[in-house]
């Protein structure tokens, strides 16, 4: 039986890809690649990934942590980025490229993606898919089963383990055609479109820039902290502060030994991190009491050290 590494975002579009090739007797494997921008909810719980996917799609489900690769290429993207901090062209290749690294492990005959030509205005128009094909080393081993008829031949179709006649020829970004066919396949619950990556935020993906050119790179930590709170950036100081009394538990978290982290002493509201301590503690104060609610009309108000 072949068998299908899938690059699986969850979304209907990479099911579909999966379902396709699954009717044709083809065994899938979905791999889902996580850092801190995307997924990372499912950090450490491979074993319910896995079986979630087979009670519900019949694929066997993978995880793979790649954030350390990811955040290296994200300092200087080769190909840059989209909107915001979005190094799409760059990420697509990274993740082919790790696909096709597993392909061994896995046993796989061929790679496969939900994507489909024209839907993307970045990484999905034929050229740059070409080019990112190439660029990641997987030309002619990956299928696009709902693209496949108007691009060339692969050699997983060529070879026959695929059947090119019953893949299709979806292009542009509607959707019905996905619709109608997750409504054949009986695929009812996917999810709606989502707005994208959340690197192209506007703000999120102006903050992970300044934080990259500021601070030179970002480690996993950092990653997870530039998405949490309310950010305050200034020279020689990093300070984030809560939102809500989850993000409050988040940073308590995160913070490591060298960081400080602040509250106003007697009254309900954010936590505030001091990256590595360093900042002024009148800013600090400054800051904190002009979001915490119950404070801003106070005359004297006095800062105080998080318990850990």
């Amino acid at each position: 039986m072949p068998r299908a590494l899938l690059l699986f975002s969850g979304g209907l579009d990479s099911t579909l890809a999966g379902k396709v090739l699954l009717e044709q007797g083809i065994e899938v494997v979905a791999i889902r690649f996580i850092t801190p921008f995307f997924h990372w909810k499912w950090r450490g719980r491979e074993e319910e990934f896995d079986r979630l996917l087979r009670e519900k799609y019949g694929f066997r489900g993978i995880i793979r942590d790649i954030s350390a690769e990811y955040l290296e290429m994200l300092r200087d993207p080769p190909h840059g980025y989209g909107s915001a901090a979005n190094p799409c062209i760059d990420c697509k290749i990274l993740m082919l490229r790790k696909a096709r690294e597993l392909m061994p492990e896995v046993g796989a005959d061929f790679l496969a993606t939900g994507e489909v030509v024209g839907q993307r205005p970045m990484s999905q128009r034929r050229n740059i898919m070409r080019h990112i094909e190439k660029e990641a080393g997987v030309s002619g081993l990956l299928v696009r089963p709902l693209s496949a008829r108007i691009l060339p031949p692969t050699e997983p179709e060529k070879k026959g383990l695929v059947d090119r006649e019953r893949l299709y020829d979806f292009r542009g970004r509607g959707r019905k055609p996905q619709m109608a066919l997750a409504e054949r396949l009986g695929i009812h619950d996917y999810p709606t479109p989502a707005g994208g990556c959340i690197l192209t935020d506007p703000i999120i993906g102006e903050r992970i820039l300044r934080l990259l050119r500021l601070r030179g790179g970002l480690s996993v930590r950092e990653a997870e902290l530039a998405l949490l709170g309310r950010h305050f950036l200034e020279e020689d100081m990093w300070l984030i502060l809560g939102r809500r009394e989850a993000e409050n538990r988040k940073l308590v978290a995160l913070a490591r030994p060298e960081d400080r982290l602040f509250r106003i002493a007697g009254v309900p509201g954010p936590v505030a991190l001091l990256v590595e301590g360093r900042g002024d503690r009148g800013r600090v104060l400054e800051v904190l009491k002009r979001y915490t609610p119950r404070a801003r009309h106070l005359e004297r108000v006095e800062l105080e050290e998080v318990p850990r």
